[in-house]
């Protein structure tokens, strides 16, 4: 019997057009509006890149070429350089092509750049760098005349110490993971998903119920136990939820080409967990009350995406906002402890606090279902 109906459960839920549209089209157009939408910003505000500059030469200086074809190759390169005119470098400056011009006269750099609008930028970043390159050039050039003039016996010293590459500390990675902040909507997307799951499991409590639904009063009628149709149920709800993770993760792995890091297989385990905890959600809202299917889908929908805004899906600082001022809700809140164990996976390298999110998710589940028990095994009815 157990067999029987979780046969049936599968077909029911396969053939819910919720289901379709809720769980399968819905992140997959949101995944998608939020790759054209966020496509680049990570690359272009913080990945550095080389700096276009132009530079205008007034005579001949080897020096500051060599210096400038050192800087502006290799994949490291400081620089993009390209020598022209005044006016040719005005109008490239004046279209934004390049970020600053360099002009050299004899032993002198001095720099024009556009002023920066608006608060800190790319662009702003940029002109400081260009900034910084020709004070640091006019000061090695003065320490060297002065050498020249006065101890002309210690410039060999002097220009030795000038091109030491002096490092005062050591650039160690916190994290071999994606750094790219963006990947946190992605996250929160694969967290409502799991949530609107809840759907499913709502049913089962509707389904379960005699006076809810016509379902419910043949199965209140039916020989088999209660116990069993609703664990043959919520097995079923968990395995289409299943199904439909995994059709979200996917396509954001490998159509939409987000980054999850290394362990993309820990993904689909925690984003199938979250399943499981959006059914177990859904079967105790569900059980709750006498409202009708649709009052407690609206609350249940309703509670899942608030959920999902203050875990950050529609603001992506919302999650540090709330750890600020009330840390305690992301630990409770579903879709930001969700969200979180994608978040751990990415950025630490063991899976201890990986672990403690799964745990967290998984005596949710368990309380939901108690409750979603609790609340449905013993109801009887005067009439069907």
């Amino acid at each position: 019997m157990f067999l029987h109906n979780l046969k049936y459960e599968f077909l029911q839920n396969i053939r819910a057009k919720s289901l379709i549209l809720w769980l399968i089209l819905f992140p997959i157009i949101l995944g998608t509006f939020f790759k054209i939408a966020f496509s680049g910003i990570y690359e272009s505000t913080t990945v550095f890149s080389a700096v276009p500059i132009a530079v205008v030469e007034d005579g001949d200086n080897s020096v500051f070429r060599e210096v400038m074809t050192t800087l502006s190759e290799g994949d490291d390169a400081l620089f993009e350089t390209e020598y022209t005119n005044e006016d040719a470098a005005m109008e490239m400056l004046e279209a934004k092509k390049i970020s600053g011009i360099l002009y050299v006269a004899g032993e002198k750099l001095s720099i024009t750049v556009t002023p920066a609008e608006g608060g800190p930028s790319a662009e702003s970043i940029r002109q400081t760098i260009i900034k910084s390159f020709g004070e640091q050039y006019n000061a090695h050039c003065n320490i060297i005349a002065d050498t020249v003039a006065n101890s002309p016996e210690k410039i060999s010293d002097v220009v030795s110490a000038l091109s030491e590459d002096i490092k005062c500390n050591e650039n160690i990675p916190l994290t071999n993971g994606n750094h790219d902040n963006m990947l946190s909507y992605y996250y929160n997307l694969i967290a409502m998903v799991a949530l609107l799951g809840s759907d499913l499991g709502l049913n089962i409590a509707v389904s379960s119920q005699g006076n809810l639904s016509a379902i419910g009063a043949r199965k209140c009628c039916s020989p088999t136990k209660k116990l069993v149709t609703i664990i043959s149920s919520m097995v079923g709800c968990i395995t289409v939820q299943t199904v439909c993770i995994i059709i979200a993760v996917s396509f954001l792995a490998f159509v939409l080409k987000v980054d999850f890091g290394s362990k993309l297989h820990m993904v689909y385990l925690a984003g199938s967990i979250g399943g499981m905890l959006g059914v177990s959600f859904g079967f105790a809202i569900g059980s709750i009350g006498r409202l009708g299917v649709n009052a407690k889908s609206a609350i249940a929908t309703a509670f899942s995406l608030i959920c999902c805004f203050f875990s950050g899906l529609m603001a992506g600082n919302m999650k540090a906002i709330v750890s600020t001022y009330a840390p305690w809700f992301n630990e409770i809140n579903p879709a930001a402890v969700i969200s979180d164990s994608l978040y751990c996976l990415n950025f630490y390298d063991d899976y201890e606090r990986f672990t403690q999110k799964i745990v967290t998710m998984l005596i949710m589940t368990v309380v939901f279902t108690i409750i979603g028990f609790f609340l449905t095994r013993r109801r009887k009815y005067a009439s069907l």
